[in-house]
This record gives C-alpha cells, sequence and structure tokens, in this order.
C-alpha cells in the first residue's frame, strides 16, 4: 500500500487548492431513503427497454446513491442538461448520512448495487467499506484522471487502479469561522493555542454570546475536532502516522490524541457549544452565526459567502484559523472527498462513464464551481477560484501544512460515524478520553484482521 504524504505544502497553485467535506442538501430537495429494492445491479431502463431511440438518444435511467449532501443543486442542473443531450436520466436516491453506509453495505453485500454510489475516498474506506476491487469499475483509462488532482486520485487507487471520480472541494478544509467585528469589540487575538482559545471563549460567554456552534447531532462533525489537528499529533510525536499503519504504536500510546480528547471534553464541560449541540445540525450554522447568537464555528470556509448572501455580512466580516486544540498552527490537508464510484455489476457502465465524462468537462467543472456558493475551489487545474481575501490570509498565516489524520492512518476513516458516537458518550462522561482511543484501537484492529494487515499479524 502506498503512503499519503504529510509534511509541507506549497500554496499558491490553483491546481492543488482544495477542500473537505460536506454542506447539506438545500432544503428543497426531497431526501429518498433507499431501504430495498433500488439497486443499480436494474439501473432501470424506460420502457423500450433501454435501447437506441430515433433521435440517437439512449433511453436509460441511471441509479445513483448517495450521502445527503453529497450531490449539490449544481450537479442535478448539470444532470438535467446531459439527460437533454443524451436521453439518459440520472435518478439521484439520497439516504440521509447517519444511515447511509450501513444501507449502501447491505445493497452492495447482497449484489443489488446502484449504477453509480457515492463513497469516501481514502484506501482504508474502498478497500474496507466498499471491496472495490469487486464493487466498482477500474476507470484508471479515462481522460479525466490525468488531470484530477493527484493527490486525490492517490486516495481512490488500489494496486495501481483508480476506482472512482472525486469533484469536491477538498483544498479549503474545514476551520474554526469567527466573527471578525465581535473579535474587535471584545479585544480578542486569534488563537494560536488551546489555552487562548479558552480564553476566547470565555470573554465571548461573559458577554452573553454563545463561544462556538457545534451541531453534535449530524453525527460527523464533531469528529473532525479530533482528527483535523492530526498532522500536529504527528510532529508533537515524530513518525507517530507511520507507527501506527505499521501497528508499532496504539492511539492509546499517543499522549497527543489524549490531550485533544481531554481538551475537546473541557470546552463542552465549559459550555462553550451552548446547552443544545447534541441536538443542533449542520444546516442551522449560517444562520446561528448569521444571528449574532454564536460568535464561532468549525466550518467550510464558504461560510462567509452565505452570511454575506443572507445576513448581511462582509466577505472581510469572516476570519478563519486552524483548529488549535494541541496548540496546533498547521493548515491541515484533506485531500479526499465523497467520491463517484461506478457499481460493477451494472448493466449501464459505459453509460456512467459517460456520465462522469460528461461532468468533468471543463466547462461544466466551472459551472458547478460557479454556481455552488458552499465551494470555492474545485481539484481540477485551470479554474477560475472564488478564494477570498481572508482565506488567502488563511493560505498565508499558516504556510505549514499535513494531511489530515484520517487520509494518512488506516483503518481511521471507516469508522467514523463510531467515534463519533465514542465522542458523544465521552461528552455524555459514559467513557473516558482514553476510552475513546482504545475503542479506535480495538476496531482499526479488527479492521485490519479482515484486510489480512501483515502488520497485523
Amino acid at each position: 500500500m502506498k503512503q499519503r504524504r504529510t509534511g509541507t505544502y506549497e500554496q499558491g497553485d490553483d491546481s492543488y487548492m482544495k477542500k473537505w467535506k460536506t454542506s447539506l442538501l438545500s432544503a428543497s430537495v426531497a431526501l429518498t431513503v433507499v431501504l430495498a429494492g433500488c439497486g443499480g445491479n436494474n439501473g432501470s431502463a424506460e420502457p423500450s427497454g433501454g435501447g437506441e431511440q430515433g433521435s440517437g438518444k439512449k433511453n436509460i435511467t441511471l441509479t445513483y446513491m448517495a450521502s445527503q449532501g453529497w450531490i449539490k443543486d449544481s450537479e442535478m442542473e448539470l444532470a438535467k442538461k446531459f439527460e437533454a443531450e443524451t436521453g439518459i436520466k440520472i435518478d439521484y436516491q439520497i439516504v440521509p448520512a447517519d444511515q447511509y453506509f450501513n444501507v449502501l453495505k447491505t445493497k452492495l453485500n447482497a449484489g443489488e448495487g446502484p449504477d453509480i454510489f457515492g463513497g469516501q475516498s481514502g484506501y482504508s474506506e474502498i478497500t474496507m467499506n466498499y471491496n472495490v476491487e469487486k464493487n466498482a469499475v477500474d476507470l484508471s483509462d479515462q481522460e479525466w484522471v490525468k488531470r484530477e488532482d493527484p493527490l486525490s486520485i492517490e486516495q481512490l487507487t488500489v494496486d495501481g487502479k483508480v476506482y472512482a471520480l472525486t469533484i469536491w472541494d477538498t483544498y479549503s478544509s474545514f476551520v474554526v469561522a469567527y466573527n471578525k467585528k465581535l473579535f474587535g469589540e471584545l479585544g480578542i487575538e486569534v488563537p494560536k493555542t488551546y489555552e487562548e482559545l479558552k480564553q476566547a471563549a470565555e470573554t465571548i460567554k461573559a458577554a452573553g454570546v454563545t463561544p462556538i456552534y457545534e451541531p453534535i447531532a449530524d453525527g460527523w462533525h464533531h469528529v473532525m475536532w479530533f482528527s483535523e489537528p492530526g498532522p500536529n499529533y504527528d510532529k508533537l510525536e515524530p513518525n507517530l502516522y507511520a507507527d501506527l499503519n505499521e501497528n508499532k504504536k496504539k492511539f492509546a500510546d499517543s499522549q497527543a490524541m489524549l490531550d485533544s480528547l481531554t481538551q475537546l471534553k473541557e470546552m463542552y464541560d465549559l459550555g462553550f457549544f451552548g446547552d443544545n449541540s447534541l441536538s443542533d445540525t449542520g444546516s442551522d450554522t449560517a444562520a446561528k452565526l448569521g444571528s449574532g447568537e454564536f460568535a464561532m464555528s468549525l466550518s467550510a470556509q464558504s461560510l462567509a459567502v452565505e452570511l454575506a448572501d443572507d445576513y448581511g455580512f462582509e466577505l472581510d466580516d469572516i476570519g478563519f484559523f486552524p483548529i488549535p486544540l494541541t496548540d496546533n498552527q498547521i493548515y491541515y490537508i484533506h485531500p479526499g472527498g465523497p467520491s463517484k464510484f461506478i457499481y460493477s455489476g451494472s448493466k449501464y457502465i459505459d453509460e456512467a462513464k459517460q456520465y462522469f465524462n460528461f461532468l468533468t468537462k471543463q466547462e461544466n467543472l466551472q459551472f458547478m464551481l460557479d454556481n455552488d456558493p458552499t465551494i470555492s475551489n474545485l481539484n481540477f487545474p485551470g479554474l477560475e477560484n472564488k478564494y477570498t481575501a481572508e482565506q488567502q490570509k488563511l493560505f498565508e498565516n499558516y504556510s505549514e501544512r499535513g494531511t489530515d489524520l484520517q487520509n494518512f492512518v488506516t483503518y481511521v476513516n471507516p469508522q467514523w460515524m463510531d467515534i463519533g458516537k465514542d465522542i458523544v458518550a465521552m461528552l455524555a462522561a459514559d467513557m473516558k478520553p482514553l476510552d475513546v482511543l482504545k475503542s479506535i484501537d480495538q476496531r482499526r484492529e479488527e479492521m485490519a484482521k479482515v484486510a489480512q494487515d501483515p502488520n497485523w499479524k
């Protein structure tokens, strides 16, 4: 297995400016919970049976199953254009995030996968959760592979074969977005250590504002407080990433990781996340900061655009800094993200490839970028990005870069939601921080044995 890189990355080349993570589909998009019977192995043809029509267009419907937030409105608009040009319809089947992986695994294990399925990238994720060598089509010979960012391609590769397409803002990582005006009024400097973050939050709380909006109910978001500062753990404990992958160390052996979870627990206990964080959801983030009720949020950097468009903020009213747990000052990079796989059992593999080729046309990539307010760039070269002045400051002020925990350390991303549950138990005092680390270790060992990883003999 090829190890992911970590260390210092140079910023400035648009082809490497990227971002992770999700934003929720707009409320206008109805969610279809796919629990049974809509597999892509039966990727449905219209009554004609999927044959060619007289116009030369195909009368075919491709089923495309994905987790909530992975398919943006701009892609749905492009799918309408694709259908108009080819006759191939895309049937989006959106599953709530907390149910998606169980639904997908069930369908793949039953041999009833959709024509296209969404999944997170990363070696352990695509091998353990999706078994791509069996369930996905090798896309290595597709033209867009040569243009997609090499770091993203690396996250989708097994034994030299590329199994998915990632179109995502992978450079603009989730960072702490903060209300610059409020910070200025209260005389707060940008925190560079955990203690400075704690002091800033206490000052904000004393002023009658809740310091941080943290939507724990989504199940995945709060895990980033622990995972994103991973490059700093590796810096504090040299060779930690490699030792974890080689099974020379356990998560429970890391003082840096223990400190990080302990600090997260303290933030919760001090009320920095407010009274309703366990039921708060990410879809309310802009509204909560826009109302002035909250001062900060761990957010996509496009939050500033949303606040400017809908809540009367100026773009430079929102500043950014990396999570400072364990005194982290490294800008963490997530080169992967939600990706598109073609099911190996689909009857319409060529048509699915045709859709991928359509999406990766330069004009269509730019359309997605221009018409999605939640992103600033995509992981393909030659696009006109939408970075704000504050984002540029972020890139300039944090020149030390590293790959986040889940994209370097094996057997972490596949257990993301389980880690989320453990952290919730920790916040509720049902588990201790060390117990969370031991739980992660136990699941890693189980996955490594299933994968017959030689480091776990």
